[in-house]
């Protein structure tokens, strides 16, 4: 295979990458909290949140929709609900709440890590656009940072993973909350995707615009010809 055309399907590949990571972060799903149920034919509070707003949503369980051992929900059941964003720098009522029920120091955290990512994305965005704009050299010039940039975004998308299902993890094993069981949803797994394209590809970018190999043990990769990228 020719080597642009590799290079073409990692840019491809990172536009899908980047597009879940930049759903995953705006997104409210990274876990799903539900309390127990205390008593059927009545309403009970669940709970999906992401990095910057927790919703709560008021759930009717009869016995028909109940099984035993189950918390409240799921969370697709129809019933009312009310997001509200996290007041991560200011105190307040959501802040309080915040730090009992979903570990506030590792939600910052999470928060500020996957900034980083998107910031990383956006350099590596960059460098991108100017490899399609540049000369021979200059692409393959630019590629270098690109895929450092993107691999850099992939370690901050594992590192937020983490962060948040520690959050999670100490959240459910606490006493001080109401929160019976938990998932993931659709939003960690958004994130977990774009982990894995961002960083992998990252790294294949990054080998794809080094230096083409020496064909012969006494020639330095210096004196090898250059590879065309065209």
């Amino acid at each position: 295979m020719h080597k642009r055309t590799k290079i073409n399907i990692a840019i491809f590949v990172l536009l899908v990458g980047m597009a879940c990571m930049f759903t995953a972060v705006v997104t409210d799903h990274w876990a799903v909290l539900s309390p127990s149920v205390v008593k059927l034919n009545d309403t009970c509070e669940a709970a999906h949140f992401g990095l910057w707003r927790i919703c709560k949503k008021h759930i009717y369980i009869s016995g028909e929709n109940y099984q035993e051992g189950q918390g409240c929900g799921p969370i697709s059941l129809p019933g009312e609900e009310n997001c509200t964003y996290f007041s991560h720098f200011t105190p307040g009522q959501d802040s309080e709440i915040f730090e009992y029920k979903t570990q506030k120091e590792y939600n910052i955290s999470a928060a500020a890590i996957s900034i980083f990512a998107l910031g990383f994305m956006l350099l590596g965005s960059l460098c991108l656009i100017g490899s399609c704009t540049g000369k021979d050299k200059g692409r393959l010039y630019l590629l270098k940072p690109a895929g450092m940039f993107f691999a850099f975004s992939g370690l901050c998308s594992f590192i937020s993973l983490e962060v948040m299902r520690q959050s999670v993890k100490r959240m459910i094993e606490s006493d001080d909350t109401i929160w019976f069981q938990y998932y993931y949803a659709w939003s960690f797994a958004c994130a977990c995707v774009g982990f894995v394209l961002l960083f992998l590809t990252g790294i294949a970018l990054l080998i794809l615009s080094m230096p083409q190999m020496p064909r012969n043990p006494w020639e330095t990769c210096m004196d090898a010809e250059p590879e065309q990228v065209e």
